[in-house]
């Protein structure tokens, strides 16, 4: 066949696999708070204000965070117009990116022994906390997927000026945590890249220009957006955001030991899998240097995010190819020496924990109709949670078919993807209508639209921005400040989220919903103060709005005066 007719060749089964179940998924509801919300949030009011240099929320300057993930967002809405359909499908191929490159990276590290680079990307497309956690508009996935670029660049020959643009791209993206990703390979070269051996002198000079040259690309954006922004967010985009995350955390400071736990759930489904619990302890030298590469990266790049003060189990996503790879050498020398074999190592762990979860759905609807469950997360899940057994009984089922090896490897993989998939239909209808804001966005809409002035109770995270198409700024009231407010704000509308619902809301406020482990309810002002003052508002002329309009958590109608 001449080349000019030779077809592309076709994608691997793992891509085709990943890219089904992430688009099945990722559609499966709206946008999530606070995560979603607010991103879409922040790339609105920067389109809306057609302010593009400095990222604003809430009528503000935005310093924690810098605006490549808002210009792609913006890219997609110049062709398609304002959407969260882009945003989401941008993820998925995001995701699709992140995973390729991380195939590549394997290839490249470990060119000589073709079986890990094959077996990694199953190890990767199976972590259950990556796949759930790229279903959010985040930073944390494009940051990674620059990561693994920039890594790419540096193995095997490096190729400075694609590794500088790869870091200014995760610098454009996160911010100066990329330099921690990928400064320790570069600085320890000599010890695993034979280029790096050759030539240490040159390593190192092309490494610093190449580090400098990325360097650049953020100091481009920054420093004219630190001046157009404003002193104080000068301030905190080049002091606070960084010092303050590292010493003294002022957002998620947890102590030095938090991320051991935490590797457990990064690692799901492999920690359930014996066959690699023994082939990781079997595990022999000698090492060569594709794991020197993986020790030279993985080690001080996790004990640095162990020293920082803010974590966050998202902050470990990069480093998921590593060990992706660390498994992959693991289970391939195993399969070399041929010893862990038998079904004494198989699948049967993860497979028991199927059906304890396929029972545990299964005997949900008993308890409820025994008034056993007292979590509403349980009650609202019952409803659906028999269908969703089935599945997962199913899922625990096909663990348990014969075949050792990679046949193994990809049944979990596969098993892996389909049970999360699953999980998350689960939440999507039994569970999101505590997360679902289009409710509260509805109302929000039109009161701005009626020029009504809107306030928040406690800190406002930009979560009704992007859903309701607001402009300008929500205020940030106290509970003490609430008939201060209404005074100043007659027509104004105040958003407040108690732990409990109060009685008087069902008969008072404008719209209930519940919202996370607590209710959200939208008041008229004037209701609002009156009802904080201990005084009785005039009967409302509109029943209040209750979403889902038949929750069972409302109790019974609340009767109204005339009726």
């Amino acid at each position: 066949m001449p080349p000019s007719l030779r077809f592309p060749p076709a994608p691997p089964r793992w891509l085709v696999l990943w890219f089904a179940v992430a688009l099945f998924a990722i559609f499966q509801h709206g946008p999530m708070p606070l995560y979603s919300t607010r991103t879409l949030a922040v790339a609105w009011e920067m389109w809306s204000e057609n302010q593009f240099l400095v990222p604003h929320v809430n009528g503000h300057p935005y310093s924690h965070k810098v605006p490549l993930l808002f210009w792609l967002i913006h890219a997609g809405w110049a062709v398609s117009g304002v959407n969260d359909v882009w945003p989401r499908l941008m993820q998925v191929l995001i995701g699709g990116g992140w995973l390729l490159a991380a195939a590549a990276l394997a290839r490249r590290v470990f060119s000589l022994r073709p079986s890990i680079a094959r077996l990694m990307p199953w190890f990767l497309i199976a972590l259950a906390y990556p796949f759930l956690f790229g279903l959010q508009i985040m930073y944390e996935v494009l940051l990674a997927l620059t990561v693994a670029l920039a890594l790419l660049a540096l193995s095997g020959k490096p190729r400075w000026i694609w590794f500088a643009l790869a870091l200014g791209a995760g610098l454009m993206t996160k911010g100066p945590v990329m330099l921690l990703h990928v400064a320790f390979p570069v600085l320890l070269g000599p010890w695993w890249s034979e280029h790096a051996r050759a030539d240490r002198k040159g390593w190192y000079l092309r490494g610093g220009l190449a580090l400098a040259g990325g360097s650049a690309m953020l100091l481009a954006w920054a420093l004219p957006a630190g001046f157009a922004g404003g002193e104080a967010y000068r301030n905190e985009l080049f002091f606070m955001q960084t010092a303050g995350r590292v010493v003294d955390s002022f957002d998620h400071a947890r102590p030095l030991w938090w991320y051991l736990p935490m590797l457990g759930v990064l690692l799901f489904p492999w920690i359930g899998w014996p066959r690699l619990w023994r082939a990781v302890a079997t595990f022999a030298r000698p090492i060569g240097d594709g794991e020197r590469f993986l020790i030279s990266w993985l080690l001080p790049v996790f004990a640095g995010f162990c020293l920082v003060s803010g974590k966050q189990v998202y902050y470990l996503l990069p480093l998921l190819p590593g060990v992706a790879m660390a498994l992959s050498c693991a289970l391939s020398r195993q399969e070399v020496r041929g010893s862990g074999t038998g079904r004494v190592w198989g699948a049967w762990p993860l497979a028991l924990a199927a059906f304890g979860f396929a029972f545990l759905l299964a005997i949900l609807p008993v308890w409820l109709a025994a008034g056993e469950l007292r979590s509403h997360w349980l009650h609202d899940a019952a409803r659906f949670s028999p269908w969703f057994a089935v599945g997962f009984a199913a899922l625990g089922l096909l663990l348990l078919l014969p075949g050792e090896g990679e046949r193994e490897l990809h049944r979990i993989a596969g098993t892996s993807l389909l049970g999360v998939a699953l999980a998350h239909a689960l939440f999507a209808h039994a569970l999101f209508h505590n997360f679902n804001l289009e409710p509260a966005a509805g109302v929000l809409g039109r009161a701005q639209a009626e020029q009504r002035p809107i306030a928040n109770v406690g800190q406002y995270e930009g979560q009704f921005h992007y859903l309701a198409r607001l402009r300008g700024s929500i205020a940030e009231i106290d509970i003490g400040g609430i008939g201060e407010w209404a005074a100043a704000n007659p027509r104004g509308l105040i958003v407040r989220y108690p732990a409990k619902l109060d009685p008087r809301a069902r008969r008072y406020a404008l719209l209930i919903q519940p919202f996370r482990s607590r209710w959200l309810e939208i008041w008229s002002a004037p209701t609002l103060a009156a009802i904080e003052a201990g005084q009785t508002p005039a009967e409302p002329a509109q029943r209040t709005a209750l979403y889902p309009p038949d929750y069972w958590r409302y109790g019974e109608p609340v009767e109204r005066e005339g009726e």
